[in-house]
């Protein structure tokens, strides 16, 4: 990041943009300051970059880095195309004011989509600045070169102009071609032509990331860090059971004892709000609530008895995803049917830290920082609550506990945003552990049937895959619509209606083949805390939990080895290449069969499985060598290769460090994370209730091998390993003990449980 001096600041008055990072305090918004700034206009070249004074580069991204280190890349990417020292580059992210709207981090597509724009304006702006050069001059463009943010005539190295004489300060007032139609994989068409890739030189280098050293000494500062003059702090009281609305609310003695405290009630919107935040911890404590029943709102059924209520509730949608040849006429003919059902659990975000937002609603303007993955969706969801247009929104990006969809950040913007508007103050909302892990939205619980026909020979001659579940737009993704909030349903707001699953993403080439998906109803429909919306990859660890634990199933049952049976089915050359690829590195041996080595229950069992899948362009596959103890039912994932696929790389440390985390976070979801409820109650509200993975458990390797494929453009890597980790794990599970586990987490006593049944039977 560029550090910029006085004297550069003041004279960059043309400048599109000026930053001053103001650690720990941000100033507060005046009510008589002017109007707020014009929002980018993202037909024009200025709304993509500047050129500042000195030379540097700001460039404008309207996605933002959650903490895969994309920051870096993004900078390799408009440094390269400029040709200046991506030192020199600095990337404002997430600031609506400032960035146009990429849609927020979404879909893995931060380098896909996002890095578009911004590689083609980088582009556009080094063609418009050689072209002026050519006219100071009066010499060719041929007849020049640029080197380090230097136009020169070539061979005449006296004669050179700096990006900073040619415009530094000033706007480039050029307009470009915005295709706003493809929402956050907009592109913008400009008439230069990008750099081949044979002439990169900062792009595929493993340049360090910038964000690492302001978290690991603390010097970097997060939305829970912000201080905001006059702010005052607020905590959101819930209801303790399910479908409860407030009755009687002992406001008068809680203000008798603590006269700087307010209770703020609005139907069913509750909070206590104080101008030291510990005060308002103890009185939303002593607030005494006499809460009534909801009489529409019906029982829960457990957590153990989700997946048989989720099989037997009424279907509200159902969609067959995809339908190839005729599946009914195939499965009359087989001459074996092979079938089996995966259950998989509901699951929080259990971010290392509960949601914040600070807000400042002053008359007919409103200021809000959030750490939501998605700023300029809040500031749609802000306008919307408060009947503002957006231009009157202004929503600021501040590093957050980290989000992978939609968590409960946008959840704490809005309750900020009203208690702003309520009280005339800046108003900072931070949650409680409990307040993140109980009320964040969940990703869906779902069970998963597939069936196989095979005929005499044992030839898979149709496929029928089913996963029904709960929806994952349960709640939006995003936060642009109050009704997808928790403070818009509790003041009443009409309930959101969208409905939505999913199914597996391959390309075995059966014959026959269904997939098809159904949604059943929530288990409430307002206000819940088990309500439902995207986590990481959205149903990707879920429905290849099932779909590629069968393919093994399928390869065992027709006495094929797993790899082999992929490879003898898969249809595309890329997919085929990377399962070939990620064998090859673990030197993979066939087993067509579990060898049990020892039946000892304090011996430890060793299994390796796989598991393929591809997302939205990138093909992973994963393999994973297991030890499970089944004395104590640990199951340790020691060893994790992974092939990966996804086209060009631009930072290949950061990439790996990316499929890292995706690894990481899987095994945790498969062995750790399950949200515990009851008739009424969410139980799982802290690090113990709802354990994820710690050190311990985490492998002792994790060995990638990137495949940069043909494809000119890179594909997303923020999601796609992860989608594999639960059934490489399920399969490599197996190989160690014979035992199939279709129900995730695979907890201690559930192994134990099953491997207890194994042992009864043989």
């Amino acid at each position: 990041m560029s550090t910029l001096s006085r004297r550069a600041v003041l004279q960059a008055g043309g400048a599109l943009v000026v930053a001053i990072a103001l650690p720990r305090l941000v100033p507060v918004v005046d009510a008589a300051a002017p109007a707020m700034p014009a929002l980018p206009d993202p037909s024009q070249l200025d709304a993509w970059l500047a050129v500042l004074p000195d030379g540097s580069v700001q460039a404008f991204f309207g996605k933002m880095d959650m903490g895969h280190g994309i920051e870096i890349a993004i900078a390799q990417i408009v440094a390269e195309e400029l040709d200046v020292d991506i030192e020199r580059v600095s990337i404002v992210m997430g600031d609506t004011a400032r960035t146009p709207n990429q849609g927020g981090a979404s879909g893995s597509t931060g380098i896909s989509n996002g890095a578009k724009p911004l590689r083609n304006a980088a582009a556009e702006a080094r063609r418009l600045l050689v072209e002026a050069a050519s006219r100071e001059w009066d010499v060719p463009v041929a007849r020049l070169a640029v080197a380090q943010g230097m136009v020169s005539v070539i061979g005449e190295p006296a004669r050179s102009l700096s990006y900073a004489a040619l415009v530094g300060g000033r706007k480039f007032n050029a307009p470009v071609e915005w295709n706003k139609s493809v929402g956050n994989a907009m592109d913008v068409k400009v008439k230069a032509q990008p750099k081949a890739r044979g002439a990169y030189k900062l792009v595929g280098q493993s340049l360090p990331r910038r964000d690492v050293s302001g978290k690991v000494f603390g010097t970097r500062d997060f939305v829970t860090d912000l201080r905001v003059p006059g702010m005052l702090h607020a905590r959101m009281i819930r209801p303790p059971k399910a479908g409860q609305v407030v009755g009687h609310v002992d406001s008068a003695a809680l203000t008798t004892k603590y006269p700087q405290v307010q209770v703020v009630q609005d139907k069913d919107f509750l909070a206590v709000v104080a101008p030291r935040e510990w005060l308002a911890v103890k009185a939303a404590r002593e607030l005494k609530v006499e809460w009534r029943p909801d009489t529409a709102q019906k029982p829960w059924p457990g957590h153990d008895g989700l997946h048989a209520w989720i099989r037997k509730a009424p279907v509200l949608k159902r969609d067959d995803a995809l339908r190839k040849g005729d599946v009914e006429a195939a499965f009359a003919q087989a001459a074996r049917v092979v079938d089996a059902e995966y259950e998989w659990p509901l699951q929080s975000h259990a971010c290392m830290g509960p949601a914040c937002a600070v807000a400042d609603v002053r008359g007919d303007r409103a200021t809000v920082w959030t750490g939501s993955q998605k700023p300029h969706s809040v500031r749609d969801g802000v306008a919307k609550l408060l009947g503002m247009p957006i231009e009157a929104v202004h929503t600021i990006w501040v590093m957050g506990p980290g989000s992978y969809g939609r968590n409960d950040a946008g959840d704490a913007a809005m309750d900020a945003v009203w208690l702003s508007k309520r009280l005339g103050k800046p108003v900072r909302v931070q949650g409680m552990r409990h307040d993140g892990t109980a009320w964040d939205p969940k990703g869906p619980a779902c069970v998963h049937r597939s069936r196989a026909a095979l005929d005499a020979q044992g030839k898979v001659i149709a496929w029928d895959f089913t996963s029904r579940g709960l929806s994952r737009v349960g709640v939006s993704f995003n936060e642009a619509d109050p009704r997808d909030t928790l403070a818009g349903q509790s003041l009443g707001m009409p309930l959101p209606t969208d409905i939505g699953f999913g199914a597996p993403s391959e390309s075995y080439g059966f014959a026959n083949k269904r997939q098809a998906w159904e949604v059943v109803p929530p288990l409430q429909e307002r206000y819940s805390p088990l309500r439902t919306s995207h986590l990481r990859d959205p149903l990707g660890p879920e429905v290849h939990f099932g779909s590629e634990q069968f393919i093994d199933e399928l390869a065992l049952a027709t006495g094929q080895d797993p790899v082999a049976f992929r490879l003898a089915n898969l249809t595309a050359p890329r997919d085929i290449a990377v399962v070939k690829a990620a064998a090859d590195r673990c030197n993979w041996t066939p087993r067509v069969k579990p060898v049990i080595r020892s039946k000892k229950q304090d011996a430890v069992l060793t299994g390796r499985g796989m598991a393929y899948a591809t997302r939205a362009g990138t093909v992973v596959a994963v393999v994973i060598d297991v030890e499970v103890t089944p004395a104590t039912g640990r199951v340790w994932a020691r060893r994790v290769t992974v092939a990966h696929d996804c086209g060009l790389v631009v930072n290949p440390r950061g990439l790996v460090q990316t499929i890292e985390g995706n690894v990481i976070h899987g095994l945790s979801r498969t062995l750790f994370e399950e949200v515990q409820f009851d008739a009424d109650t969410v139980r799982s509200v802290d690090w113990a209730s709802y354990p994820i993975l710690e050190m311990q458990d985490a492998p002792e390797a994790v060995d990638v091998v990137l495949l940069d494929s043909a494809q000119s453009d890179p594909s997303g890597a923020g999601e796609p390993t992860i989608r594999c980790v639960p059934a490489a794990l399920a399969n490599a599970f197996y190989d160690a003990t014979g035992v199939r586990l279709r129900r995730a987490p695979f907890t201690p006593a559930r192994v134990k449980k099953a491997l207890q049944s194994r042992s009864r039977k043989a």
